[in-house]
């Protein structure tokens, strides 16, 4: 923990010596050595001290967090497109000028509006559960009495592959392990697209997250041209091994899924813009 500390300490000096134009990089024509180096570092020490004091101990000390959970407790959720997106830009815009940064505006832009809508799904087969349930971005929805369907589970696109004949008409449940989120996160972002390609009506998608307490992790997901555009969700950790344990043993899995979710005609939003015009380039941004 300590060896991490002094590797974050070192990297922030660097940038504040960047940042004040002394770089401390090798330079070609005279180059320095690490006891140069070292020492040019160290010349910044106060001032590392008093930032990290201010936000440890200071009146910055658990500032981030206090507003972040303002924001958040006040706004909500806020999809693209949507009345609590308003609001948010709303309040970052007039919180933005109150910290008196400079060059606060808005920036007219046109954003997708998606809605999720009503949605759940339940198992019938082998028993009734009720599986907690997330739209994923941009997902079309299920006709308006719902898709029961027999499930397949895989966990991979390679097994997927493997048995395109078994995913005729059936929804795909994918119980990806996880990775690390940059790996892992194709399956939420590509899963609809390379189910809708072997014949599934659905996918749901065990939720891109390390652990889970039973909670969906939701995101966007694009679809692709000339691949049918079919209904899909995310589900928890718990409810995707749980459906993968129960495939394993040979068990019919039956899931019936409704899904209500719109997508409209882009809306009008802005961009939210501020600075810090530097002492040294202020034409620069």
């Amino acid at each position: 923990r300590r060896k991490m500390k002094y590797i974050l300490l070192l990297y922030f000096l660097a940038f504040l010596s960047e940042a004040a134009g002394k770089s401390v990089r090798r330079v070609v024509n005279s180059p320095k050595t690490f006891e140069d180096i070292k020492e040019e570092i160290a010349g910044y020490r106060d001032v590392a001290k008093a930032i990290i004091d201010l936000a440890v101990h200071g009146k910055a000390q658990n500032r981030s967090y206090e507003r972040l959970a303002v924001f958040t407790d006040t706004i909500g959720p806020r999809l693209s497109g949507s009345k609590n997106l308003e609001a948010a830009i709303k309040y970052m815009f007039s919180a933005l000028q109150e910290d008196r940064l400079e060059n606060v505006h808005l920036e007219p832009v046109k954003v997708p509006h998606w809605e999720r809508g009503e949605e759940f799904a339940m198992m019938l087969k082998p028993r009734n559960h009720s599986i907690a349930i997330l739209g994923l971005g941009s997902s079309v929805a299920t006709p308006p009495e719902g898709i029961t369907a027999e499930v397949l589970v895989v966990t991979s696109f390679d097994e997927l592959h493997r048995r395109a004949k078994e995913a005729k008409g059936k929804i795909v449940v994918y119980n990806e392990p996880f990775i690390s989120y940059g790996e892992t996160v194709r399956y939420r972002s590509q899963g609809a697209v390379e189910a809708a390609q072997v014949g599934a009506v659905a996918s749901l998608i065990r939720s891109v997250a390390a652990f889970s307490i039973h909670s969906p992790h939701t995101g966007w997901q694009s679809y692709q041209p000339a691949v049918p555009r079919i209904p899909t969700a995310c589900i928890s950790v718990e409810d995707a091994e749980m459906m993968s344990r129960m495939s394993l043993r040979g068990t019919k899995i039956i899931v019936h899924l409704k899904m209500g979710a719109k997508t409209y005609p882009d809306s009008p939003s802005f961009n939210t813009v501020a600075e810090i015009v530097g002492s040294k380039y202020p034409e620069q941004v």
